[in-house]
């Protein structure tokens, strides 16, 4: 008997030997690239280069309305007969419109071309007494609709380019893919505060053609993406291997009937075509019906999300500043987010600080698992709340999950590279952080299936895959079919790989 135990005992301990030194070699090369991480964060050049070849999962917050390049839209609407005003620089259809104010003539001015361009971006905008940053970040999209409402195709095959590049893998784009049909049903049908009967008056008011639409537009625009970057071809683009998931964005200025016909509508989309993961709701939160209606808002998104509880729901909330809005309405909008309209998600989270019990909400974040979608660049251009103002290192603080996002890149002229280099830069960021951002953004999307890691901290695998190396080219069996039938667990392992093949280089 003694003999045996001593036997069990050195079998235990050989074995925690093994694991010990298997979890040391699968370690080592994160710890090499940490170190080498740590020598160039002073070398401007040899961190950007870091950066931009580090694998950084998804960005989940990125609206495809505002993430073409103005030099792009441009390009894509030279033979849409556009004029442009010669004061607002906004673009329509204006039948008689002088020869020189026509998109395709304005641009052979180099100063009216450039005019343009700043005038629909925050490219070398300083902000003046007559207008915030703010107030021309938002006016941006204005300008540029009539081309971003008829060329989706084109900026999606542009995102999911720049996406490649980035070393991302996958996206999770806002669109409003009706055009905001179900909104104008809402407003035909009339605003009636039961939310029971307003719900079944829509759906008796042939609203499966709304879904329809919204999956037939996303068909047509993810065609034209496949044929510019001839994904079908034997030579497909890099942008072919995004992933590309949506969430239906709810305009949030509206009547109150507008706004929950669109609700209703995100909702039965995710229902209905797996490609739409989500709903979220945008326009300025400063707004006065997004002020006013806040918690209505919030109520409704709760009613729906008891009727669809698979349904993943991310929300804009605390995206204000104390010059935006009076003390009151600080206190309250990330709260009514994550508790009363049930947001797995939220975006942006800027005012934390100033919310009614703050402390306790941040625990409540941490013990829910709810990921804050951080966007430094538009953060810093909207709200002027950026370094040590910024809520980052406070979220890490309290242990409340992020990501790192770009939230409208082509209006902003930042791409999620340079997300992470303003992270590194203003917060000095060591490299297991960093790395944690980019699992986050998968570990926390909505993409469907269970999860490759049992734990957050990202150090036990699923059972299914607990013998196996994660990211590895063999794998075994039963870890196998684990992956293959959990798309967000076979995406996170992707995300491994990749780590694996951009750490051995250090």
């Amino acid at each position: 008997m003694k003999v045996l135990l001593v036997k069990t005992r050195y079998f235990t301990a050989c074995l925690a030997l093994i694991v010990s030194s298997s979890l040391f070699a699968q370690n080592l090369p994160e710890t090499n690239a940490g170190r080498y991480f740590e020598t160039i964060k002073s070398d401007s050049q040899k961190l950007r280069s870091f950066l931009a070849s580090m694998p950084k999962g998804g960005d989940l917050h990125n609206h495809e309305s505002g993430a073409a390049y103005a030099e792009n839209l441009i390009r894509y609407a030279l033979k849409d007969n556009l004029c442009v005003d010669p004061i607002t620089f906004a673009v329509t259809d204006k039948r008689d419109c002088e020869p020189a104010n026509r998109l395709d003539n304005a641009i052979r001015n180099p100063r009216y071309y450039d005019s343009i361009i700043d005038a629909w971006s925050m490219r070398h905008f300083i902000p003046q007494f007559s207008e915030s940053g703010h107030d021309h970040f938002f006016a941006t999209f204005g300008k540029f609709s009539a081309i971003t409402n008829n060329h989706r195709g084109e900026i999606l095959a542009e995102i999911a380019e720049r996406a490649a590049s980035e070393n991302e893998s996958y996206l999770e784009l806002m669109v409003t893919a009706d055009g905001n049909e179900s909104g104008r049903l809402g407003k035909q049908l009339g605003w009636d505060p039961d939310f029971s009967r307003m719900r079944n008056r829509l759906l008796a008011s042939n609203f499966t053609k709304v879904i329809d639409d919204i999956t037939l537009s996303l068909d047509q625009d993810e065609a034209k993406m496949r044929s510019l970057l001839a994904c079908d071809s034997t030579n497909p683009q890099a942008g072919c291997e995004i992933k590309i998931r949506y969430l239906y964005q709810v305009l949030r200025e509206q009547p109150p009937e507008m706004v929950f016909a669109q609700l209703l509508a995100g909702f039965e989309a995710a229902r209905r075509d797996k490609r739409v993961v989500g709903v979220n709701m945008v326009q300025p939160e400063d707004g006065v019906i997004s002020m006013r209606d806040y918690a209505l808002h919030m109520r409704m998104v709760g009613y729906l999300h008891e009727i669809y509880p698979d349904v993943r729901i991310s929300l804009h909330a605390g995206e204000l500043n104390q010059a935006l809005v009076p003390p009151a309405g600080l206190k309250f909008h990330i709260h009514d987010a994550v508790e009363m309209a049930g947001a797995d998600r939220i975006g942006h989270g800027v005012d934390i600080q100033q919310e009614d019990n703050a402390e306790q909400l941040m625990k409540r974040m941490a013990e829910k698992h709810t990921l804050v979608e951080i966007n430094l660049s538009s953060n810093a251009e909207i709200l002027n709340v950026e370094g040590k103002t910024h809520p980052l290192p406070l979220y890490l603080r309290y242990g409340v999950p992020v990501a790192l996002s770009t939230d409208d890149e082509g209006v902003s002229r930042s791409n999620l590279t340079r997300e992470y280099l303003r992270a590194v830069t203003t917060y000095q960021f060591d490299y297991p952080t960093i790395k944690q951002f980019a699992r986050n953004s998968l570990a926390y999307s909505f993409l469907p299936g269970k999860a490759l890691w049992q734990d957050h901290a990202y150090q036990r695998l699923a059972a299914e895959c607990m013998n196996d190396v994660p990211g590895a080219d063999t794998v075994s069996p039963a870890c196998n079919a684990y992956l293959d039938s959990n798309e967000k667990a076979k995406s996170q392992w992707d995300l491994e790989r990749k780590f694996t093949v951009f750490e051995s280089h250090y």
